[in-house]
């Protein structure tokens, strides 16, 4: 199920999608996924009994074997929805992977080359935000940082639900882990509205649950 929400003031649009209304083994109606690094991207519903909103999660589920190595980040992108300035955030569940065990949030995306992200890694225990510009993925420092340093190292527990969130308004990113703000990068690579999405990488394997979108 997913629902929305319109707002009185400047056409604000709030929606929180949870996968409900899918199919389990399916691609969420209104979703494209994206291949990288020449490998496929197989997004697909799943059931958790552990969902936030059960009792069904959104995952890629080629990751153990689709090979690609670092490079490889296969995408999930809103097809609906464009936000320039906002909110987002996701509960996600990092699951398995060697190489990474991470799940991102996408914003401003306006090809499969050039976008906003913030991820969470719990083999690293790390947050960063990026800009991934002619498809080079590039970490953005956060305001206040010493030099040459950029996200922050942070917790991020394998198999139990997280939210990561961020907010977005003209140059400046805000992050938040756990309802807590951690960090703020400021860059203006990317200032026309975009479309939204999740992001993975590697080998890893995330669920995702209550996606949630509010902007303008």
């Amino acid at each position: 199920m997913s629902f929305v929400l319109w707002g009185a003031l400047w056409g604000t649009v709030t929606q929180t999608i949870n996968f409900d209304s899918a199919k389990p083994g399916l691609l969420p109606p209104g979703w494209t996924v994206t291949p990288n690094a020449g490998t496929r991207a197989e997004w697909e519903v799943r059931r958790d009994p552990t969902a936030p909103s059960p009792p069904y999660v959104f995952a890629e589920n080629s990751s153990y074997t689709a090979g690609g190595g670092d490079g490889r980040c296969p995408l999930a992108i809103l097809n609906q929805t464009d936000v320039k300035d906002g909110e987002l955030s996701v509960k996600l569940k990092p699951v398995a992977g060697k190489q990474d065990r991470a799940g991102g949030l996408v914003w401003r995306y306006h090809d499969p080359d050039n976008y906003y992200l913030v991820r969470a890694n719990a083999l690293e225990n790390s947050i960063v935000l990026y800009k991934v510009e002619d498809g080079k993925r590039t970490p953005l420092a956060s305001r206040g940082a010493i030099p040459n340093s950029y996200g922050v190292n942070h917790p991020v527990p394998l198999n139990q639900w997280s939210v990561l969130k961020v907010q977005f308004r003209g140059p400046l990113f805000s992050v938040y882990f756990n309802h807590r703000r951690l960090f703020e990068v400021l860059d203006s690579t990317f200032r026309d509205p975009g479309k939204v999405g999740l992001w993975t990488k590697a080998g890893g394997v995330t669920y995702f649950d209550d996606f949630r979108i509010a902007g303008k």
